[in-house]
């Protein structure tokens, strides 16, 4: 892999998860937002790449660890700002979010040996991620952000640009408290998982 991804905020209250509140507050949902992007952030760090990039929107805090490349998010809509994150690649790249704090190295190691396209589906109908072996921004421009058929419409944009495209797992991004439930059950050994219980055990929800 010459390049992963990570495309995300700064977790600050306010700006970040804001549909987990209620039932936690803006400061609690920031503190959620960072554990989620450090469990994705290592776990990033430990896949083989040759680049590793930050995109994002803020500043850089205590909770980035070394070997990250950061830049800033460009302006205009999503789809603008991820079409820019892969114009900044050369050769093979596979963009994540910040979201999926269940991801692991060997979810991320993929091989582009006979596709030219990785593409996991995420629960709410959107994509956690997304690899191209020959990035295009072209091929992410234009497409509808946060609906429930942004998934299918950019698969669709890629199938319908002749690629061979083979699927990640699907998995569910954290935007309300039944996905953080969710999710944190599934990797009760994170950061994420540890966070949360510890808010829940303040809120009581």
């Amino acid at each position: 892999m010459n390049t992963l991804l990570v495309i995300a905020k700064e977790p600050r209250p306010g700006r970040v998860k804001t549909r987990l509140t209620p039932p936690f507050t803006p400061a609690q949902a920031a503190t959620l937002a960072q554990a989620a992007l450090q469990d994705t952030l290592e776990a990033v760090a430990a896949t083989p790449a040759a680049r590793r990039v930050l995109v994002l929107d803020g500043t850089p805090g205590p909770w980035l660890p070394p070997g990250f490349e950061v830049v800033p998010q460009c302006a205009g809509g999503l789809d603008e700002r991820l079409a820019d994150a892969f114009a900044r690649c050369a050769g093979p790249a596979l963009l994540i979010g910040m979201d999926t704090p269940q991801v692991t190295p060997a979810l991320l190691t993929v091989d582009f040996a006979g596709c030219d396209a990785w593409f996991g589906a995420a629960e709410d109908g959107g994509f956690w991620a997304l690899g191209l072996a020959e990035p295009d921004p072209g091929l992410l421009r234009g497409v509808p952000m946060s609906t429930p058929v942004t998934g299918a419409v950019q698969r669709e944009r890629l199938v319908a640009a002749g690629l061979r495209v083979r699927e990640l797992p699907r998995l569910r991004d954290v935007d309300t408290a039944a996905d953080a439930q969710s999710v944190a059950a599934a990797v009760p050994g994170g950061r994420f998982a540890a966070t949360l219980a510890g808010l829940t055990a303040v809120t009581g929800r």
